[in-house]
C-alpha cells in the first residue's frame, strides 16, 4: 500500500514508531532500527507492508520511497513538512479518514513545483474546510455574534472572521477574503497578504 509519513518518533535503540496516512487510515507502525529500509523521512511517499502483531504495532517492511524533484529544494520541503505536521495534528486521534486528505496531499505533492507552497496549501486548506463543513460565513463576527459590517474583516484560527477591535487584529479587505474561501483561489491575494493568511493556517487545520 501507498502512503504519506506524517509522524516519526524515536523510541529504545532508535527504533522508530511511524505514523502513516494512507487514502483511507491513519496507520501506526513499528519501524525496528536494524532492518532493512529506504530512508524513512517525515513527508515521504512511500510504498511499504505491514505485518500484523496481536500483542504490539504491525511492523513497517519492505518500504521504498515514491519520490519527488521538488524534495532538494530545502525551502519547498520545509513548507511541505510543515503542511504534513498540521495534517498530523489534525488526524492523530482518527484511525479511519476520508480519501480527501491523502488526495489532497497527492494534489500538493504534484503541484508545489510549479506554484507557490503558500498559495498552494491555503487553497488545499479551504477544500478541506468546505468539505468538513466549516467554511466561515463572514456576516458575523465569531466574538460577539454582531454582524460585520465594514470592508475589513479580521480572521482567527480556521479563518473565523471577527472584528478587527474584537481581535485586536487588522483585518483583510472582506470582498478578497469571501472570493478566497468561494473559490478556494489566491490569485488575487497580495503576496503580503498570503503571508499573513498563511501564518494564520499555522496555528493548525
Amino acid at each position: 500500500m501507498q502512503g504519506y509519513i506524517l509522524k516519526i518518533t524515536k523510541v529504545k535503540d532508535e527504533d522508530l514508531i511511524v505514523e502513516i496516512l494512507t487514502p483511507n487510515s491513519m496507520i501506526k507502525t513499528y519501524r525496528f532500527y536494524g532492518a532493512r529500509h529506504s530512508k524513512i523521512t517525515q513527508g515521504y511517499k512511500i510504498d511499504f507492508e505491514i505485518n500484523e502483531s496481536i500483542n504490539f504495532l504491525p511492523t513497517l517492511v519492505n518500504t521504498m520511497h515514491l519520490g519527488y524533484s521538488w524534495l532538494l529544494d530545502r525551502e519547498k520541503l520545509l513548507y511541505w513538512q510543515g503542511f504534513i505536521r498540521l495534517m498530523h495534528s489534525h488526524l492523530k486521534d482518527l484511525n479511519e479518514v476520508d480519501s480527501i486528505y491523502f488526495q489532497t496531499l497527492d494534489e500538493c505533492a504534484n503541484k508545489i513545483n510549479l506554484q507557490n507552497p503558500k498559495r498552494l496549501f491555503l487553497e488545499s486548506y479551504v477544500k478541506i474546510l468546505e468539505f468538513e463543513g466549516r467554511l466561515p460565513n463572514l456576516e458575523f463576527c465569531f466574538l460577539c455574534d454582531e454582524e460585520i459590517s465594514g470592508d475589513k474583516v479580521a480572521l482567527a484560527r480556521a479563518f473565523l472572521p471577527a472584528h478587527e477591535r474584537c481581535l485586536n487584529k487588522t483585518g483583510f479587505e472582506i470582498s478578497k477574503i469571501s472570493e478566497f474561501l468561494n473559490l478556494a483561489s489566491t490569485i488575487n491575494l497580495e503576496d503580503f497578504e498570503v503571508d499573513s493568511l498563511y501564518q494564520i493556517l499555522t496555528l493548525g487545520l
